[in-house]
């Protein structure tokens, strides 16, 4: 299939602006007109839905659970057809003046995604599918683990056929990292030697292993924990399915990984040192576009270089205080190497210290939940988890993150803390991570997006705009000090200290992706602006090589939400409510930032004129 992009973008790209219905339509033309668009943007995702096995795994969907998403060039040249001709059929059957003001957002937000996915198609090889904080290589015994459920023998054979599925995925995988070396789109140096360490883990031990003595492996542990606790199959049965996935990992997932990981020794042969995406072909034109995609604004990266500057000097001022406070003497630099040294604010890096903190941080997360009338009318239903990262992916995975549940609340939102170096998770900073990943943070927020009613799935579930949602999350480690959290000065500490990360994030990602900073400098950089300790500052550094501008979106997302609650309560006086805006702000679902604006801006206005 060709697409024409050059002719289409500039008929198909000229999207449509805030409004209200036309008042030339009565109210049963608007709600029809709407009803004919939503149940557009329905069959729309539906479609798609039923193309991403993966994304079906995710919402709780059990319908191709033994297959694997296609990983093809032709598949996403396919995929982008679909949606152009998805938007095409929205502009040609509905008239967007004759619909209410949700179902125009709607429009609004499916005709940007579309715009998006458009303009984004030429940078389609210009990531690294095997890397150190997602790579395929962690992606696919972290879905099977946590996301594959095994509740009746159905599913327990769709288990079996995805792990036998794995070898013709990876054979695409090995395609697609091909076309990247011959455009000399190639991971740094440091990257290879990581990416092989988790893709060996995933294949060490039984029963890749047959010694007696070998420990099994994660995805063997996982299918024979999932298969001893079915209830619907006897032991017979039980033994023929434990057999058959012992089989499919012996004879497909083994060679599958090792084929891989053949292929990535061949590449590092074609690797540099080069950090920055500033190196691969239209380096810079492409690091622009990921700063529009992630923080969905104009800032270039000189302007959010200096924005970063100016917090980082900002935060420090304040962590100053803190230093008074607590009665530190020494300059601040001296205060950082006493908060990372000092044994009292880290647990034992033991199986008890680590489970304390996990127990720690449930129980954060479980007293801010009963403070949460003070700042919001909407809570969600679903639950939240506490979970450690699993031991295979451990070593490279970020300091924490979290994963959606299932709409329908059979698997729960789910924190996870990586407690595999506990000097990299200080207790300082157990409040404001609680409340980031958690509530009133990412859990919160996607949880009420996935509750909400009448409104499109795409709407719903899809979490795309990362300076909305990590903007969310940051500027919900700040508002319990509004609520009297963070007593403990050190815990005060520790938001700063995360805040002050984001902000030097600013700084570092644009240094590295547009002044052409070595991955050295970045490291150097934050060792000597921040507490944070050596091990973070590494794996944190290697983030933002491989994961170019996202690391932006925190702080951008972040300023623009106080900005907004200061103009609303600005211009509201005594008619601002503080839950009122945190339910206009998650009321519409993931939203780029201007129209996030836009929608306070009407708030705003209705509510002066009320």
């Amino acid at each position: 299939m060709k697409l024409h992009l050059c002719s289409w973008l500039p008929l198909g790209l000229g999207l449509v602006t805030l409004g209200t219905a036309s008042a030339a339509f009565t109210p049963e033309q608007i709600a029809t007109e709407s009803a004919k668009a939503n149940a557009f943007f329905e069959r729309s995702w539906s479609a798609g839905v039923d193309r991403s096995p993966i994304t079906q795994g995710y919402l709780g969907i059990k319908k191709d659970e033994d297959k694997w998403d296609d990983l093809s060039d032709a598949h996403t040249v396919a995929e982008l057809g679909f949606q152009l001709a998805d938007l095409a059929e929205l502009k040609r059957t509905v008239d967007y003046a004759a619909l209410d003001s949700q179902a125009q957002l709607s429009y609004r937000l499916f005709e940007r995604t579309v715009a998006d996915a458009a303009e984004n198609f030429r940078w389609r090889f210009h990531d690294y599918p095997l890397n150190q904080m997602f790579g395929w290589q962690d992606n696919v015994p972290s879905f099977l683990i946590t996301v594959h459920s095994v509740d009746d023998l159905r599913d327990a054979q769709a288990y079996i056929a995805r792990l036998r599925g794995i070898g013709p995925m990876f054979a695409q995988l090995v395609e697609q990292l091909e076309t990247r070396r011959k455009l000399g789109v190639l991971p740094p140096r440091f990257v290879f030697p990581l990416v092989r360490d988790s893709a060996k883990n995933v294949i060490t031990g039984a029963p890749f292993d047959a010694s007696a003595n070998a420990k099994p492996s994660a995805l063997w542990e996982d299918f024979s924990a999932k298969v001893t606790a079915l209830k619907s199959a006897d032991a017979p049965m039980k033994e023929k399915l434990l057999a058959e996935a012992r089989a499919a990992l012996i004879e497909v997932v083994g060679p599958a990984y090792r084929e891989l990981l053949a292929k990535w020794d061949d590449l590092e042969k074609s690797a540099t040192e080069d950090d920055g995406v500033w190196k691969l072909p239209d380096g810079a034109a492409y690091y622009n576009q990921q700063l529009k995609n992630q923080t969905t604004t104009r800032l270039n990266s000189d302007e959010i270089h200096a924005l970063g500057l100016k917090e980082i000097a900002r935060i420090h001022e304040e962590m100053r205080g803190i230093m008074k406070q607590v009665g530190f003497k020494g300059d601040l630099p001296a205060f950082f190497k006493f908060m990372r040294e000092d044994p009292q604010f880290y647990f034992p890096n033991t199986a008890e210290g680590k489970q304390a903190y996990l127990t720690q941080a449930t129980a954060i997360i479980d007293t801010m939940r009963g403070r949460l009338d003070a700042l919001f009318i909407t809570k969600p239903k679903a639950q939240i988890a506490v979970k450690a990262v699993e031991p295979f992916r451990e070593k490279t995975a970020g300091t924490a993150f979290y994963q959606q549940g299932t709409p329908d609340g059979t698997r729960p939102g789910i924190y996870y803390a990586n407690v595999y170096d506990m000097a990299a998770m200080p207790k300082y900073e157990m409040e404001a991570l609680a409340y980031h990943e958690g509530i009133p943070g990412h859990h919160m927020q996607i949880s009420i997006a996935q509750e909400l009613t009448g409104v499109p799935s795409f709407r719903k579930f899809a979490q795309g705009y990362t300076a909305y949602v990590e903007g969310w999350g940051l500027y919900c480690e700040r508002v319990p000090k509004e609520l009297g959290f963070y007593q403990n000065a050190y815990s005060d500490f520790g938001r700063l200290s995360m805040e002050l990360w984001r902000a030097a994030r600013l700084v570092v990602d644009t240094g590295l992706h547009a002044k052409k900073w070595t991955r050295q400098q970045v490291i150097d950089y934050l060792k000597t602006n921040t507490p944070n300790s050596e091990r973070d500052i590494t794996t944190e550094t290697n983030r933002y090589i491989v994961m170019p501008g996202q690391a932006t979106a925190y702080k951008v997302g972040m300023i623009k939400l106080l900005e907004l609650r200061a103009t609303a309560k600005r211009e509201l006086g005594s008619k601002f409510d503080v839950r009122e805006y945190h339910d206009q702000v998650l009321r519409d679902g993931p939203v780029p930032l201007d129209v996030l604006e836009e929608n306070i801006g009407a708030w705003i206005a209705r509510k002066k004129g009320s």
